[in-house]
């Protein structure tokens, strides 16, 4: 029996070099920000592999949301439900996007006549500092008729001290005639605060652009972002602005906030959008997730940086 190996054995003890040993290629770096799909139709987004938020996009869902929504303490800023009417807001899902009236459809409760279903996963991208999934859905009736396709693409941008921001890219487009999404100030997006951040239960603090304060100067006024913050933990406080886009049909919104810890970008509470098969919708909306009661100052720098997002 003819023996092998040997030379490689002599060449070991030599300390010759042998190719088989050779070192492998330097390890490309690993991205700081990841979108890792999970089981379940679900994506979550890790900062050094520690979740911050997570996509839910299943099929029994009567829309896609994400929750939680971690601030830099580590807890989540948005809850599911409201905190005292969990029945009639089950809609409440931490954030999400719908409408109550497409084509006479509501998609905004529970009710289940209008359902954004969830198609197919276009996409992940990881590039370091942020990251994304693109997805593509179907906004259906209660008969299974297609009314809307939409593509949207969910982005999480690190910023520093643990903040980050949530960029929403949604592109509604009507299948065969046109949709009409109704006078409304219920949709497009939706934020539910955590309890211990609205302003009855736990003292926080409504804030927009205008300088207007709280339910009553807030609601239902025109503005670039409005910004929601109250106590996290004791003695810590944090909170989240919602960003209208300048490139928005609508901007600058009109915002729905109360006391009971919500908000939202209302996109057609000044009139019906009509979404043509040749003219699809696009809109694009931020989430600042963020320490402290920031000052507006540092809040307007962050939507300028927003805005000029490419």
């Amino acid at each position: 029996m003819k023996v092998i190996g040997i030379p490689l054995f002599i060449m070991f003890l030599s300390g010759a070099p042998v190719a088989s040993e050779a070192l492998p290629p330097e390890p490309k770096p690993v991205p700081r920000l990841q979108v890792v799909p999970q089981a379940y139709e679900q994506a979550s987004f890790q900062r050094d592999g520690v979740e911050i938020t997570r996509y839910h996009f299943g099929p029994g869902l009567n829309r896609p949301f994400l929750f939680p929504a971690i601030g830099p303490s580590g807890r989540s800023l948005t809850r599911m439900g409201h905190p005292h009417d969990p029945e009639s807001h089950s809609h409440h899902n931490s954030v999400w996007m719908s409408h109550v009236d497409v084509g006479g459809v509501d998609f905004w409760s529970d009710r289940r006549l209008g359902t954004v279903r969830h198609k197919r996963t276009v996409g992940y991208e990881d590039e370091g500092e942020r990251s994304s999934v693109t997805a593509e859905n179907e906004w259906v009736d209660r008969d299974g008729k297609v009314l809307l396709d939409e593509t949207r693409r969910i982005r999480v941008v690190l910023l520093e001290g643990k903040e980050w921001l949530l960029v929403i890219d949604s592109t509604l487009a009507a299948k065969d005639k046109p949709v009409v999404l109704g006078k409304t100030p219920f949709g497009l997006l939706g934020v539910r605060m955590a309890k211990t951040l609205g302003v009855n239960d736990g003292g926080g603090r409504i804030r927009n652009s205008e300088g207007g304060v709280n339910e009553k100067e807030v609601l239902w006024k025109q503005a670039r972002w409005v910004d929601y913050s109250g106590a996290i933990e004791n003695g810590r406080i944090e909170g989240i602005t919602l960003f209208d886009h300048p490139n928005n049909p609508n901007h600058p919104s009109c915002f729905h906030v109360r006391n009971d810890g919500w908000m939202g970008a209302s996109l057609t509470f000044d009139g019906p959008r009509e979404i043509a098969p040749d003219k699809p919708l696009h809109v694009r909306y931020g989430l600042y997730v963020h320490s402290d009661l920031k000052p507006l100052a540092e809040i307007e720098e962050q939507w300028k940086r927003f805005a000029q997002t490419p």
